[in-house]
């Protein structure tokens, strides 16, 4: 009997990179294409649909590899649930970054195989995505390594230290609330449109600080990510206390060490962080949990300027340790499972940003399954 196969995706501005992948799930069997509705489309990407949803679902349900195709009824990264139950499908087709935890447990679940592909472009034809299709925006995101929440005075109020942020390339769009400072991404797309201009670095991320937080902001977001987003390379931003710029900014872009990171970080698509998400709630900010804190991220600027792997992870472990003991909300069990299902092959992990969702990033010294790398601004 012919197998029924499943996939489901946004396809917004449909480009060769879709259809090879529909050739390539359509080669193990009947091909059904599960479309994010427009308002899932909004809520994952953090903009609107360039194509609405009927007009994606004429244009997949026009290809030649699939069998049908309709519009997802839920929401979330998880909006077909209601339609994999009911096709049944024998397999559910994804790509590397469109894995995630939730998805395997979902398909164990319900007895569906789970089978990971990589993107591969058809034979002579260039990789596509719909990020790169859109106007070409150069500016970067950002992730803080280790030492997170030191950038805000209700922490280093009770202990000073760094954080150690890096600048990423926008080669994926993340997810919009995923820890990525996608917000203030978008304040900088603002002021700049595609890309950061020259001058003064530290000039221009109090420039991008300021307008994100205009005069009367109640809740200042810290200016790590800024400095992330507009520094490039891995920088290390040491914090006095109860101060909201850093006092001094290490920058480190040999390339050796660029790559060090870059070959070493893998990320794993969590579920993004739920609309009423309160990281402040129910913390523990204290003066042993923030020199923990510091102490970690201490190390990890060390550790990349030695490039030592195991010191590497080690130390972002602890720096994330650290701030689950003051703020436990970052986790819930669904992360903790997901984190468990990694630690064997993993010799440190955190949370993107503020946790809660978004993504989790594993340092290992070899591939880490259904799991993507990211690169570094230069």
């Amino acid at each position: 009997m012919i197998k029924k196969i499943f996939v489901s995706g946004c396809y917004d501005m449909l480009h060769s990179g879709h259809v090879a992948f529909f050739e390539e799930a359509a080669q193990r069997g009947d091909l059904y294409v599960g479309i994010g509705s427009d308002s899932t489309t909004e809520q994952l990407k953090g903009r609107p649909s360039i194509n609405t949803e009927k007009e994606r679902l004429y244009m997949v349900r026009a290809i030649k590899h699939v069998k049908d195709a309709w519009i997802n009824s839920g929401s979330g990264l998880l909006d077909f649930e209601k339609e994999i139950k009911q096709l049944k499908p024998d397999i559910f087709f994804v790509n590397e970054d469109g894995f995630t935890p939730d998805k395997k447990k979902l398909c164990e679940e319900i007895g569906v195989k789970l089978i990971v592909s990589k993107r591969i472009p058809h034979k002579g034809l260039p990789a596509r995505s719909t990020t790169a299709m859109r106007k070409i925006c150069n500016i970067p995101f950002r992730l803080d390594l280790a030492g997170g929440w030191l950038d805000q005075p209700y922490v280093s109020k009770f202990h000073p230290g760094p954080v150690i942020t890096i600048s990423v390339q926008p080669d994926y769009q993340f997810h919009d609330r995923s820890g990525m400072s996608s917000s203030t991404r978008k304040k900088a797309i603002q002021l700049w449109q595609t890309d950061i201009p020259e001058g003064d670095k530290e000039i221009l991320a109090k420039t991008l600080f300021s307008f994100e937080n205009p005069p009367g902001t109640k809740i200042i977001s810290g200016s790590q990510d800024s400095i992330g987003i507009v520094f490039p390379g891995v920088n290390k931003l040491h914090y006095a206390k109860k101060e909201f710029w850093p006092e001094s900014i290490s920058s480190a872009n040999n390339r050796r060490i660029l790559k060090f990171i870059e070959n070493h970080l893998w990320f794993v698509t969590l579920s993004p962080r739920i609309g009423d998400f309160d990281v402040l709630s129910h913390t523990n900010i204290n003066q042993a949990n923030a020199q923990n804190l510091a102490n970690a991220s201490n190390n990890c600027w060390d550790a990349i300027q030695k490039m030592d792997l195991e010191k590497f992870g080690k130390s972002i472990k602890e720096s994330f340790e650290a701030q689950i003991a003051m703020f436990p909300k970052m986790v819930t069990p669904a992360i903790l499972e997901s984190i468990n299902s990694y630690k064997n092959e993993a010799l440190g992990w955190k949370l993107s940003g503020a946790g809660g969702g978004g993504y989790l990033v594993i340092v290992s010294g070899k591939p880490v399954k259904n799991a993507f790398q990211i690169r570094i601004t230069r």
